[in-house]
């Protein structure tokens, strides 16, 4: 591939005609190595550290809420908020008949990104109906201290009400299996997964990617299944912290799966930032289907 082709598989990127994965895979093979590719990523979404694009503070929908691509139905979409309100989010499905397991993605502190919307199309090819909920209602950010701010405005039983509200919506299509479904989440959306599995029965199995470890007495109300994924180089939370989880969940006949993988960092699984860890990442990856394979419905 010479440099035209690049340019050329630049510009379908930012025109949106291919998604970041596919970009990354054949940036890989054009320029032989990743660390190019995801140079190139870097200068194709200008998303240096030092000069940051601005908060979106409207949402990024498709006005038409689905569209087919790559053999999934995908799109924003409208969803109640209990008996008032709407709320929105980012859906992916097998676009194939039947209906698929469902699951929950809850975003990190930086919104309802387009890593977030690529990890729910990545759920979808693995045969899930994924919905991202927008708890941010339109904000995206890539600026830490903005990210900061919006995670100290954020109330945590509200949040956890709007997963429910999308849990809800999910169990409700016909394309979806039921009675449970399953929920991720990364870093502050790892946190929330927690926290959902004390408030809601109709969570089947939780999947939490470094997310602030629960407490004895939060351990103790958890009503599903718990798996964990953290890093052991994490600044923010101490391995004794994630090993005093798992003791609780132990103790209190919650089954779980907690692993520390050495030498990852926090956000070890987000394949845009400098603290991805490739080994760790596709380890984990590997262990949540299986873990959502071991207890979600398929039929």
């Amino acid at each position: 591939m010479d440099r035209i082709d690049v340019m050329e598989l630049a510009r379908s990127f930012q025109c949106g005609l291919i998604d970041r994965r596919i970009f990354l895979s054949r940036a890989t093979k054009a320029l032989g190595s990743a660390a190019a590719a995801g140079m190139l990523l870097t200068a194709c979404q200008h998303s240096d550290e030092d000069n940051p694009p601005p908060v979106v503070e409207a949402p990024q929908r498709d006005d038409t809420e689905t569209a087919v691509v790559a053999g999934l139905v995908t799109g924003m979409v409208d969803y109640p908020d209990g008996e008032e309100g709407t709320l929105m989010g980012y859906l992916a499905r097998p676009e194939e008949q039947g209906s698929h397991p469902g699951v929950i993605v809850i975003q990190e502190w930086w919104g309802l990104n387009e890593h977030i919307k690529d990890l729910t199309r990545r759920f979808a090819q693995a045969g899930y109906v994924a919905l991202a909920p927008d708890l941010y209602h339109g904000v995206v950010t890539s600026e830490p201290d903005e990210a900061r701010k919006l995670v100290m405005q954020l109330d945590r039983d509200a949040a956890v009400s709007e997963i429910g509200s999308a849990i809800e919506h999910l169990l409700a299509q016909d394309y979806v299996a039921g009675p449970k479904l399953g929920t991720v989440g990364f870093c502050m959306g790892g946190w929330l997964v927690l926290q959902t599995a004390i408030d809601n029965e109709k969570v089947g199995a939780s999947v939490a990617f470094y997310g602030s470890p629960l407490s004895d007495e939060e351990v103790a109300r958890v009503k599903a299944p718990v798996m964990g994924n953290y890093g052991s180089l994490d600044g923010g939370i101490p391995v004794e912290r994630v090993k005093q989880m798992e003791a609780a969940l132990n103790a209190a006949g919650i089954e779980n799966d907690i692993k520390v993988f050495e030498g990852a960092q926090h956000a070890f699984f987000n394949d845009t930032r400098p603290s991805y860890h490739e080994a760790a990442s596709k380890e984990a990856w590997s262990r949540t289907l299986g873990w959502f394979k071991k207890h979600l419905s398929a039929s």
